[in-house]
């Protein structure tokens, strides 16, 4: 129990006695407690729950603005599955002709080109992991050890990154960079409805309906003229352009056979492409319009 003792007069301070059963009302040694000690306890105490409670209310903002920051990264907030196109710098040669494709199940796959050396396009398949950040995907891919290949992963492209992780500087940096392919033209049955200009009308002549398909295996183009039916392979690069080539045709012989020949040489002209909903539009150096489709779907 504690009990107010008189105020001292030099001191204006009052003190408590310490009352027990074995010490009534003594002023035990060591034991007082003025005023002032009380006023030098509580005031520390106060401020240093007010700095407490400041630093909560801040620190709440910076953890969600660091968890945001986390979520906001490439692998996240980037649309980077896809295609990607470009042509890497070659120690023997012009160049390597790539094309890497990248999965939601992180699966890729690669066709590769050698330029200068051979026209035979090499293809294989691997898979990749992203690091910690989000922002590097490295390669794992037969022949090639996992990690060497690594790439920082962009607004529609990929950059090529040395061993160490790193940017590559000087004159080539620019070319170690793919750009993202526009992929919509592929896995559609494209009518023609349009040859240099003029529309095409199925006549009595013609045997099947003039069209063209692109496959997204083996990069194979397959279709039919009005009466023969062809196939050949194609490539998608970046800035929507576009190469058909080895295109082979049966022998067929139908009454009239310009419109035909005309379809088939419009293909093999084509060099740039151009997707706007369900409309194709084969073009030569992105003036002249060769041939346009629009999409039929199956039912």
């Amino acid at each position: 129990m504690l009990e107010k003792g008189p105020a001292f007069q030099k001191t204006p301070v009052r003190y408590y006695r310490l009352c027990t059963p074995q010490l009534p009302c003594t002023v035990a040694a060591g034991l007082k407690i003025t005023m002032r000690m009380k006023y030098r306890i509580i005031f520390p105490l106060a401020i240093l729950c007010a700095a407490c409670l400041l630093n909560c209310k801040t620190a709440a903002p910076a953890t969600r603005e660091t968890e945001q920051a986390a979520r906001d990264n490439s692998r996240n907030s980037l649309d980077w599955p896809g295609s990607y196109f470009g042509v890497l710098p070659c120690g023997d040669c012009p160049g390597i002709e790539t094309t890497i494709t990248l999965r939601k199940d992180l699966t890729c796959s690669f066709k590769r080109k050698y330029l200068g050396k051979t026209d035979l396009i090499v293809e294989s398949s691997g898979s990749f992991s992203w690091d910690t950040n989000g922002g590097i995907i490295m390669i794992s891919e037969p022949g090639i050890s996992p990690g060497q290949e690594r790439y920082l992963v962009g607004e529609n492209q990929l950059i090529k990154l040395d061993m160490q992780g790193n940017r590559i500087t000087g004159d080539l940096a620019g070319q170690y960079i793919l750009g993202k392919v526009n992929t919509d033209i592929l896995e559609k049955y494209w009518k023609l409805t349009e040859l240099n200009g003029k529309p095409v009308t199925a006549g009595p002549e013609v045997k099947k309906e003039p069209h063209i398909l692109f496959r997204l295996k083996g990069s194979r183009v397959t279709g039919n003229g009005g009466c023969n039916s062809f196939s050949g392979t194609y490539e998608l690069k970046n800035n929507n352009r576009i190469t058909l080539s080895k295109l082979i045709t049966t022998l067929m012989a139908c009454p009239d056979m310009d419109s035909e020949s005309m379809f088939l040489k419009a293909l093999q002209m084509a060099d740039t492409y151009d997707v706007r909903g369900d409309t194709l539009i084969l073009n030569k150096a992105r003036m002249a319009s060769l041939a346009r489709f629009r999409a039929v779907y199956m039912k």
